[in-house]
This record gives C-alpha cells, structure tokens and sequence, in this order.
C-alpha cells in the first residue's frame, strides 16, 4: 500500500505558515511528516515547539497510549534531524506525535532510540545521503518502518538523486514487508521511480505546496501511482 506524507518542508519559521499548509491538505492526506533540524545536525533550523500540533493530534479517537490510532484525525510523524534525536522523544509524543523518525548520524544509541520511542507509538530510522544500511545498528524487525534520504538531509528543495534508491533495493531484498519511507525531491517524476524500487511512503513538499492548489498536487502524485498498485 503506497502513502503520499506532505510535508510543510524545512524553511518554515513559525507555526502560522505550517498550519496553513497542513490545513490545505488535511482533506485527503492521512498522515504529515514534521521537520526538526537543530542547527547541528545541518546547517539549518526549523519551528520546533511541538506543542501547537496538538490542535489535530486531539482530534485522534481515544486509544492505548503507544499505539496508532485510526479515524478522522491526522497521524503526526516527527522527523528528527537533530545532534540526539532521543532527547526530544517524549516533547513530542505528550503532545500527540505518534511516528518518530530519527536520523542514525548523530544518534549516539540506536538501540536506546528505538526502544524510548516504542513506548509512544511507531519508530523509524532514517538513513542520510552518506550512511548506508550497514551503519544500522537494529534488526529491520524492530522497526515500523525505515526512511531513507534521496536528497542530503537539511533544506527542501533539492534535487532527487536516484543512486540513493540502491539503499532502498537492498533493504526490499531484506525485507519484502517493511514500510520503506523516502523523503527528498519527489515529484510526479520521481515517485514512480522511487516506487519501483521498492519505496511505500513518499514524503513531498514542493511537489504539493509549490504547484497549483496542494489538493490538486496531491491528487497528480496519487494517479502517478495508480499503473504500480
């Protein structure tokens, strides 16, 4: 099952400019992807604050803490692209977060990662343009699902780099089930590529927010992967 994840993307400053973005496709996504860059992990900051998401997170039916939830409420994923991402585990999850991706580079435990974040709901790790997938330290069994960058992890906007999709082959060849999440310069191009090769959830930003309306971006991205169900 493929799953488009729109992402407010990385220059957002403040949440005002977030909230419009994420109002103006709550009709048809199921899921949004939040950036968190620390400005040490890249040379980049973004809005931080988890605590405002909480105005859809609320909307999410009663369930067991730790476990996702389904409904007419939005499922938050957090990306964690920051020095410790284990650090900020539980910010975001008291105010709702129920997927938490981090990035391996500076994560000084990933085992440590991986079980905190359990405890909330999904966990994912995320692969940078430089790691590979021998630099996880966790069985793919452990994890809900694994991210991997087609861009160098930092700003929107970049250029989709398909020689990063040979991470997502070998992880397929792995693992025929796990959800593989691929985030960098996905388009109505390049999600067909990244689908073949193995990808299930494709995070956009630019494809959605910098076209005509977002509904209408996100509906192109969907026909795109109509020919691959």
């Amino acid at each position: 099952m493929f799953e488009i994840i729109p992402s407010p993307g990385t220059e957002n400053k403040d949440f005002a400019e977030i909230d419009e973005k994420i109002k103006s496709v709550r009709e048809l996504a199921k899921t949004i992807h939040i950036d968190v860059i620390d400005g040490k992990y890249a040379d980049n900051t973004t809005f931080s604050d988890p605590n405002p998401f909480s105005k859809y997170t609320k909307e999410l039916p009663s369930g067991e803490r730790g476990q996702l939830v389904g409904g007419k409420g939005l499922v938050l994923e957090v990306h964690l692209m920051v020095e410790d991402p284990l650090s900020y585990v539980k910010r975001f999850a008291d105010a709702g977060f129920h997927r938490f991706i981090g990035q391996i580079e500076k994560m000084p435990d990933q085992e440590a990662f991986v079980a905190e974040a359990q405890l909330y709901g999904e966990v994912a790790l995320a692969l940078d343009k430089q790691s590979s997938i021998d630099d996880l330290k966790v069985p793919l069994s452990d994890l809900d699902s694994l991210l991997v960058m087609t861009i160098q992890a930092g700003f929107s906007g970049q250029k989709f780099e398909e020689q990063l999709l040979e991470k997502v082959k070998k992880i397929r060849e792995k693992d025929e089930y796990l959800p593989i999440e691929v985030d960098g310069g996905i388009n109505e191009h390049t999600i067909q590529i990244a689908a073949s090769a193995g990808a299930t959830r494709f995070v956009a930003t630019s494809a959605i927010f910098g076209g005509k309306t977002p509904l209408e971006q996100f509906k192109l991205l969907q026909e795109k992967l109509k020919p691959l169900l």
